[in-house]
């Protein structure tokens, strides 16, 4: 019997002994956060081993020398005092012991103020899009592993579904803020080497840091069940010394402007069917098959089929329209920022002659810059720009601020016509719903503590030149963007109107196109 005693004593030890080198244990990481999530788990698991020790201990113990062949006899008691008392305090002090340490770390997880870098993360179906604020850099980061692996006709490679096309790249050393929302569905960003997990909800912002101490790539993917695709959401890191993501951030900048040199270059260019096909065909399969189906046919219920659908057989202009702006109310999303007009002409031009849709039907990129997205939309694409870039990366560029100007002033020259107050609010609305509703919510009031509310704020009821100022340029040191570069001057205006008297501001102020170009010269 003392040899059971030894090997189930050795057994309870084991865990606690050899935890830090076991291959299932919860792994360190590499910030300080994640250090105190698996010093906070040792403590609890030494605690749980000890208990387990002392409870089983007595109970074997009790087993082997109080038995029936040695004439042991039971004791009659109840009611003890003493007894309830001790399995009351006891308990309630080992779980103080546990929250003592659990609270501090909590808290620290917690603390995201003073941070180097804010970076707003939004999950979509299925890809995560990274905005950096104060850098003007955004992009969207999808699954790379090749079709082949997914569907077993290749070897899975070593990061087999936790591969992308473009990594989140952060400095070391600097804390970093994450402010986490969603497009569509319930998601979560987990990345296990730094102790960050955080739900992204729409319509609602998170907020989450990290702090890395040393350079690598880490790996993560969305932890909340988002949908049938939800596997193929990975997430990662690349840390980078803090020189050598200021050389990144550069070479941001000078990729932007390579990118809308070829995107001008591009609308003077004709692809033949073959070769709108070749590329059309990757586009679908990077970004369109999760829900379509590598074969056109949709998810009867859920995705729609392109086959033969009203969609592919109607007017090029509106299988367009839905490619760049998307469809409200489903899961179809607005692909004007995501893809470049070449790639939007390409894929357009595949769907609608795949799977035997033989239309033969060519769209190029000129059509896409100069076809018929939403106003909103297509008054920016007069050079393409919008439709190549997402915004950011087409800031912090001489050459690109230049060229955004020159559109914008093309545009402004062509609709400065004012709108009626009801026109202002609809429109208003639609921008607010696209791109303020993340932060100042629907109802316009904020998030305490973290995004301030627009209901008889000061800079709803003060000047309407403060407001101009603060939506065109940003406030510095904040979340709030400069959006003077993102919208159409006719945006901008309709939202300050619709912000101004919404949500009983009532204000009864209007504000023109007019206002925006005057107040930007």
């Amino acid at each position: 019997m003392k040899k059971v005693l030894y090997c189930f004593m050795a057994l309870l030890f084991t865990p606690s002994m050899l935890a830090s080198e076991m291959p299932l244990n919860m792994t360190q990481g590499v910030t300080d956060i994640s250090g105190q999530v698996y010093n906070l788990h040792m403590i609890i698991l030494y605690i749980c081993c000890a208990i387990g020790l002392l409870v089983f201990g007595v109970m074997i113990y009790s087993m082997i020398n109080h038995r029936k062949s040695k004439g042991a006899v039971a004791s009659n008691f109840h009611e003890s005092t003493k007894v309830e008392i001790a399995w009351t305090i006891i308990p309630f002090i080992i779980l103080i012991l546990m929250a003592i340490p659990a609270t501090k770390t909590l808290i620290a997880m917690e603390d995201s103020s003073d941070a180097d870098i804010t970076i707003k993360v939004t999950g979509s179906q299925w890809k995560w899009h990274y905005s950096y604020f104060d850098q003007d850099i955004e992009f969207y980061s999808l699954l790379s592993t090749p079709r082949a692996q997914i569907e077993g006709t290749e070897a899975k490679g070593v990061n087999y579904l936790l591969e992308v096309d473009k990594p989140l790249v952060l400095p070391i050393n600097k804390k970093v803020r994450f402010l986490m929302t969603s497009d569509d569905v319930i998601h979560s960003w987990w990345v296990p080497a730094f102790a960050v997990k955080k739900d992204a909800n729409p319509g609602f912002i998170n907020e989450a840091w990290t702090r890395i101490d040393k350079p690598g790539v880490y790996r993560g993917q969305c932890a909340e069940l988002c949908g049938k695709d939800h596997g193929f959401m990975p997430i990662v890191v690349e840390a980078l010394t803090e020189a050598d993501f200021e050389i990144w951030l550069a070479s941001q900048k000078n990729a932007a402007s390579n990118a809308a040199a070829e995107a001008q270059a591009a609308l003077s260019q004709t692809l033949s069917m073959e070769d709108l096909m070749t590329q059309g065909e990757q586009v679908y399969m990077a970004s369109c098959a999760a829900c379509h189906q590598p074969n056109g046919a949709g998810l009867p219920g859920v995705f729609p089929s392109l086959i033969g659908s009203p969609i592919i057989k109607g007017a090029v202009s509106g299988h367009l329209d839905i490619v760049l702006n998307g469809k409200p109310g489903t899961a179809m999303q607005a692909f004007a920022k995501q893809l470049t007009a070449t790639q939007i002409a390409a894929v357009v031009t595949y769907e609608r002659n795949a799977w035997g849709n033989d239309s033969g039907d060519t769209v190029q990129a000129s059509d896409v810059s100069l076809g018929t997205a939403s106003p909103a939309a297509s008054s920016e694409s007069n050079t393409d720009i919008p439709v190549n870039l997402p915004v950011a990366e087409q800031a912090n560029t001489g050459v690109i601020d230049t060229v955004i100007d020159d559109v914008k002033e093309a545009v402004e020259e062509v609709d400065l016509s004012d709108l009626t107050m009801s026109e202002l609010m609809a429109l208003g609305e639609k921008v607010y719903m696209t791109n303020c509703v993340a932060c100042h919510q629907a109802t316009g009031t904020g998030l305490p503590g973290a995004f301030p509310s627009l209901v008889n704020s000061p800079i709803i009821t003060g000047p309407v030149t403060d407001h101009l100022e603060m939506v065109m340029n940003g406030k510095p040191g904040t979340a709030m963007q400069a959006f003077g570069k993102q919208l159409t001057a006719q945006e901008i205006a309709a939202v300050i109107t619709y912000e101004r008297n919404a949500w009983d501001n009532n204000s009864g102020d209007t504000v023109q196109a007019a206002d925006i170009v005057q107040h930007g010269q």
